[in-house]
């Protein structure tokens, strides 16, 4: 994809997440970009239509209703596909509407997905509980392995859902290898790219047909705004926005867009100082006798260090790890941390751990069994802690750590 045309051909992502889409208005000349609340706009009698059926692609169409499109949205979108290197993108309120905007537009009745048996779990308890309701056959499948996907695939696959890294236990899919499989037997592929954010992975690159993000994780980064995105091909994206953007209703806001675009503009910084923290926390408490094991894809430990190196820049921004007492350990750090919060979500500028109990996890959002529920225990135990740094000083969160972890 060329480079947005307000900068030159050489610009790099990190100036790209700052700079791409940005107009500088001739009134103000103002150089942060500026917020459009309106949710109607002027339109000329005869020019575009009254039902989104009846257009091409919206993305195209001048400014009529900001549930369809929005000025401040636009600019976003247009940011993440210049980060993404890809030719569309479309925002969402949540990142959960932008998976369910993938899946409800790319599947109908009789379709087949492959999803990762570890994801996110909205996304596990949509594809599990809601799409067979709307006859839709799921298959959870472990990605890491390529001949499972081989063997998942049916003459039915329409779309193959992989996560990486996967959400909570850090495990990784090869991209590259999913998308050949995939797309040998013509079915698309889709990665929730969150946790690596496109500061370290750039999954279109490695021949994935769409990306998605919770935009309100590390890219907005600040914790004060909601928000999802689905980046690819310009025809994918139009279906996408056509169908789901539009019939879903899940419309980003103006003001989380403007808030999310206010994040980005320190994405890659915060993205580098938040990486080379978590490299050095996940080392030390590697070496803490009350921690039985860490996950994390930048330590040789990790199962699948070489694709780490080998996919992503950076090994991202959330640490596993597990304790000899989880439940015992939960209450612990909750009653002793100091720095580091005890609280649900990730990608905050403020470190965030929580405990996700095996049990409850395997119940109520995977129902694992067999190899997918050994291979999950492998790496989770009866529980595993999330932790996803932040922005603080690296010592203060070893020493915060290491005081409420101590026996």
């Amino acid at each position: 994809m060329p480079p947005p045309p307000n900068l030159p051909e050489s610009a790099r992502p990190a100036t790209l997440a700052l700079d791409a889409g940005l107009t500088i208005p001739p009134q103000t000349r103002s150089i942060q970009p500026d917020i459009s609340m309106s949710v109607n706009h002027l339109v000329t009698p005869g020019e575009g239509a009254f039902s989104a059926a009846e257009l091409g692609d919206i993305a195209d169409e001048p400014y009529t209703y900001a549930r369809w499109s929005n000025p401040t949205v636009r600019a976003l979108e247009d940011r993440m596909a210049a980060l993404e290197r890809a030719e569309g993108a479309v925002a969402f309120a949540t990142g959960m509407a932008a998976i369910s905007g993938v899946f409800l537009t790319l599947l109908k009745a009789g379709d087949h997905l492959v999803i990762s048996d570890v994801t996110y779990a909205g996304a596990a308890e949509l594809a599990r509980g809601i799409l067979p309701d709307l006859g839709i056959e799921v298959t959870p499948v472990n990605l890491s392995c390529p001949h499972a996907l081989r063997a998942a695939l049916r003459p039915n696959t329409r779309l193959v859902y992989c996560e990486s890294p996967c959400n909570p236990i850090l495990r990784l899919t090869d991209l590259a290898e999913a998308a050949r499989i995939a797309h040998d037997h013509g079915a698309l592929v889709a990665v929730d790219s969150t946790l690596a954010t496109p500061v370290a992975t750039r999954p279109l690159d490695l021949g994935v047909d769409l990306v998605v993000h919770s935009l309100t994780k590390f890219i907005n980064g600040h914790g004060d705004a909601l928000g999802g995105v689905v980046a690819g091909s310009k025809a994918l994206t139009a279906r996408i926005r056509g169908r789901a953007g539009v019939y879903l209703g899940g419309a980003l806001s103006a003001a989380n867009a403007w808030l999310i675009l206010r994040g980005m503009d320190t994405l890659f910084p915060r993205m580098r100082q938040i990486n080379a923290s978590a490299l050095r926390i996940a080392a030390f408490l590697e070496a803490l006798p009350a921690v039985k094991a860490v996950i994390y894809p930048g330590l040789p430990s990790h199962p699948q260090y070489a694709l780490a190196r080998r996919q992503m820049d950076l090994p991202g921004g959330v640490i596993a790890f597990r304790t000899a007492d989880p439940q015992a350990m939960a209450r612990q750090l909750a009653a002793r941390l100091k720095v580091v919060h005890y609280a649900f979500s990730l990608g905050h500028q403020r470190s965030i751990v929580t405990l996700l109990d095996t049990e409850e996890m395997i119940r109520g959002t995977y129902r694992l069994t067999g190899e997918g529920l050994a291979d999950y225990r492998r790496f989770a135990g009866d529980g595993l802690f999330r932790l996803s740094v932040g922005l603080e000083a690296e010592e203060d969160l070893i020493a915060d750590l290491g005081q409420a972890l101590a026996g």
